[in-house]
């Protein structure tokens, strides 16, 4: 997947929240601003390969001072949000490094 294709579809208003993305982002105090923030500023650090629903990544960005996780897939033109979330422990050390744990 290619950040710069997401960044210019999520500025174009071409993207969905999935039913777990919205629950995930209430769960959080996230908005959509804070989330198309972290998207549009963000970087991917994790790509997933097609496991049945077509490839994904993992993006983390700032919506100020506040680290986000996306996890983004493209779908019939859109990019699809399929999570987000704040990292942290026990899974992650820093927004960019995973810890090992599950």
């Amino acid at each position: 997947m290619d950040i710069n294709d997401i960044k210019v579809k999520i500025r174009a208003g071409r993207f969905r929240f999935s039913l777990h993305a919205e629950m995930e982002a209430e769960a959080e105090n996230l908005d959509i601003a804070q989330v198309v923030e972290a998207i549009v500023k963000g970087e991917i650090i994790e790509q997933y390969s097609d496991t049945g629903r077509g490839e994904s990544c993992l993006i983390v960005g700032f919506s100020r001072d506040l680290p986000v996780h996306t996890v983004c897939g493209l779908r019939a033109g859109h990019v699809i949000i399929v999570t987000v979330y704040i990292p942290g422990p026990p899974r992650f050390v820093d927004p960019w490094t995973r810890t090992g744990a599950k």
